[in-house]
């Protein structure tokens, strides 16, 4: 039971923390920044930072799938190379005569 309570808090933090993700991309200003260079250069290395996290939002569950993807043909292939070597001469049939 302590797993699954993990895995909900886990879950509820994550969307917690897609909701601040959002909401702070779609905020308005309200003017609270000056317009001088320095507070140029950190709204740009936070849109910089912004970008990071969304782009690694989607980019990260791809290379799980691709990691997925690559284990089980290497687990199929073993499995087919362990027939192909020790499957021949082996008079077992699943042919019932």
């Amino acid at each position: 039971m302590a797993g699954v309570k993990a895995i909900v808090a886990l879950s509820f933090s994550g969307a917690i923390g897609l909701a601040f993700l959002m909401l702070g991309c779609a905020l308005e200003d309200y003017a609270i920044y000056d317009s001088d260079a320095t507070s140029i250069a950190c709204r740009e290395l936070a849109y910089f930072f912004t970008t990071g996290i969304v782009a690694s939002a989607f980019g990260f569950p791809v290379i799980p799938g691709g990691l997925v993807l690559a284990g089980n043909a290497v687990i199929f292939l073993t499995i087919q190379g362990f027939f192909l070597v020790f499957g021949r001469g082996d008079d077992f049939s699943w042919e019932q005569r």
